[in-house]
């Protein structure tokens, strides 16, 4: 635990919690402008399924050189630097005048965004324990919900219009805000610098020439363990719900009859859910309860993926709460799993994050360019979301097997 002051904390997760904002400004920024990029850059589906996915398969490389990044320098320099990426991701995107210039920009984001994701949980260990630690983590992850909501929701009934049908003006706005809270987190954490730990403080003495071999020590220990692999494989399939329905709802709602505003609007319930859910659902994911909430998050994604194939409002729009339970805190409950697991703990949580998101980022772009290749191939995004009910399934075997292999190790 950091010895900052206890008010100071809060302080810090505002921080993270307006970086994170920004984050999800900008993963959401494409999906409700996917009609009128395709139009302008005369791509198809399956092409900007491949540029939604582009920045995780970035993402999947650099996220552990991230973590490991983290567990070495200031988390307020490391938080700094993948918050200007991110905004140079969105700024290049309203540049781009092809489907090479935008996928490339879409990439930049890979490299920014798991600083901020595996950065965020490094702080919160850091500096909470206990239950507000659960609280904490469900706190910061509202930041890319709201920041999803703002974008679904003003994109086309405000900021569309406002800028003369210019999705490239959107971009900038989203690149601007970014860069403008890269520079508030720096500030704030000028105030009362974030001190590392004893273990960064170790680490950042030991010679170059052996730090590598111990890094990938580290993590071939991790991956020794068969529950972090289990949280590692479960990580690729919730990322697969999360990415390919977030990227694809606007069209997926558009495609059953509302139009381009009120798909915004309801591609923003989840969202909204979701705000609520992470307050509460992390809180009381402790141990002993954990892992029967993983199972019910995930059957809720089960069956949210059925529900969105019908037309009628009752159906679809349960499909959409139940998806915003499920994306709320999946995620957030898997980290929380993955950090508290005896292998892992504040020592190697940048590392252990680093793993995750690689892992499951793996997923993150299976999803949409999954969804994308279906449609193209079906007419349709039935096929695609039966596939992620499967998947959703598939998860919650898994978190039965976590299960029984942990009582295993409590036990012995």
């Amino acid at each position: 635990m950091s010895a900052s002051p206890h008010w100071y904390r809060w302080i810090l997760l505002a921080g993270v919690w307006a970086m994170y904002c920004s984050f999800g400004l900008i993963v959401t920024s494409l999906a409700p402008l996917v009609g009128l990029i395709e139009s302008d850059l005369d791509i198809s589906h399956s092409a900007m399924g491949s540029v939604m996915g582009a920045w995780q398969l970035i993402f999947i490389i650099s996220a552990i050189p991230c973590g490991i990044l983290l567990d070495k320098i200031s988390v307020r320099s490391a938080l700094t630097l993948g918050g200007l990426i991110i905004a140079a991701s969105a700024l290049a995107r309203g540049f781009a005048d092809s489907y090479a210039m935008l996928m490339i920009a879409v990439m930049l984001f890979g490299v920014g965004g798991p600083i901020i994701s595996t950065g965020a949980p490094k702080v919160v260990t850091q500096h909470f324990d206990g239950q507000s630690r659960g609280l904490a983590m469900g706190i910061y992850m509202t930041g890319p919900s709201i920041g999803g909501v703002v974008s679904l929701t003003l994109t086309h009934s405000m900021l569309v219009p406002f800028f003369d049908d210019s999705w490239r003006a959107v971009m900038f706005l989203w690149g601007g805000f970014a860069a403008g809270v890269s520079i508030l987190w720096w500030l704030l954490t000028t105030i009362n610098p974030i001190p590392k730990t004893q273990e960064d403080i170790h680490q950042g003495t030991l010679e170059a020439a052996t730090a590598p071999l111990k890094q990938t020590q580290i993590i071939m220990n991790l991956l020794r363990q068969p529950s972090v692999v289990l949280v590692l494989l479960m990580g690729v399939g919730v990322f697969m719900f999360n990415h390919g329905l977030m990227n694809w709802l606007p069209a997926l709602l558009e495609e059953g009859g509302l139009s381009e505003v009120d798909s915004g609007y309801w591609a923003a319930i989840p969202t909204v859910v979701g705000i609520a859910g992470s307050l509460l659902i992390p809180r009381l994911a402790t141990p002993e309860r954990r892992y029967h909430i993983l199972i019910a998050l995930t059957l809720c994604a089960a069956l949210a993926s059925v529900l969105l194939q019908f037309s009628a409002d009752l159906p679809r729009i349960t499909g959409l709460v139940m998806q915003g339970i499920a994306r709320s805190s999946l995620m957030t409950v898997l980290i929380l799993t993955l950090l508290e697991l005896p292998a892992v703990g504040e020592k190697y949580a940048g590392i252990a994050s680093g793993i995750f998101f690689t892992a499951a980022e793996v997923g993150g772009v299976l999803g949409p360019i999954s969804l994308g290749i279906l449609y193209d191939v079906s007419g349709g995004f039935s096929a695609g979301l039966y596939l992620l009910s499967s998947i959703s399934l598939l998860i919650a075997i898994s978190a039965m097997a976590l299960k029984r292999t942990s009582t295993s190790a409590h036990n012995s």
